[in-house]
């Protein structure tokens, strides 16, 4: 185990013990997140589900099934990206989270995130989206590759719609494939460009515009 692997398995014992809100006491199993060390992506979810709640595995149910087919959609495999949710705890009745609940988890993520040091991260739904974009709707961003700061580092950021949004929605299906086939392209692109002509493709005056690499 690495330095980064046995900073991560930390963070998932503090979770384990964590009662800084209530979740703790009606959960089954804490779900840190599961994922390479050393993962370029990091995929940020909502919250545990039953399944989720069940195992301690994050997107295992059948959001996590459809998940795995939009990673094989864009070249990749859950073993090469992180996986995690903005909660660690599974809210009754897989509510939304609250706002309380969403500021106690916020520092795992944030040390998650530091770890892991991901090249771009995707936000799977409008609550992980609006961590990074708070006034953004998703009908309008999903599928644009943005740069933002975060907690003073740069990220590239990749909203899409939630798997289980795409579950009970059949044109959102179509969309999330479309969505995860463009995100193949961009790491094809990225891939091929230095960080200096990277850095060129996105507005000087605004990162947060989406960027044209696509």
């Amino acid at each position: 185990m690495n330095k980064k692997e046995k900073k991560l398995a930390q963070i998932a014992e503090e979770v384990a013990h964590c009662q800084k809100c209530p979740l703790y006491k009606i959960a089954v199993k804490s779900v840190p997140g599961q994922g390479s060390a050393e993962a370029r992506l990091f995929f940020i979810g909502e919250a545990p589900g039953y399944y989720e709640d069940q195992s301690g595995v994050p997107f295992c149910g059948r959001a996590g099934k459809l998940l795995d087919k939009m990673l094989i959609i864009a070249g990749l495999k859950r073993e090469d990206v992180f996986i995690g949710n903005m909660l660690k705890h599974r809210p009754p009745g897989n509510r939304d989270p609250r706002p309380e609940e969403i500021i106690a988890c916020r520092p795992f993520l944030n040390r998650q995130i530091a770890v892991v040091s991901p090249e771009i991260i995707v936000t799977l739904g409008r609550f992980a989206m609006n961590e990074f974009l708070p006034e953004a709707k998703i009908s309008q961003v999903h599928g644009q590759f943005r740069f933002v700061d975060y907690n003073n580092k740069e990220y590239i950021l990749f909203p899409v719609y939630h798997p289980a949004a795409a579950l009970r929605n059949g044109n959102l299906r179509e969309t999330e494939e479309e969505d995860f086939k463009k995100l193949k392209q961009f790491l094809l692109k990225l891939s091929q460009t230095t960080s200096a002509v990277k850095k060129e493709l996105v507005s000087k005056d605004d990162k947060e515009k989406q960027m044209s690499l696509l």
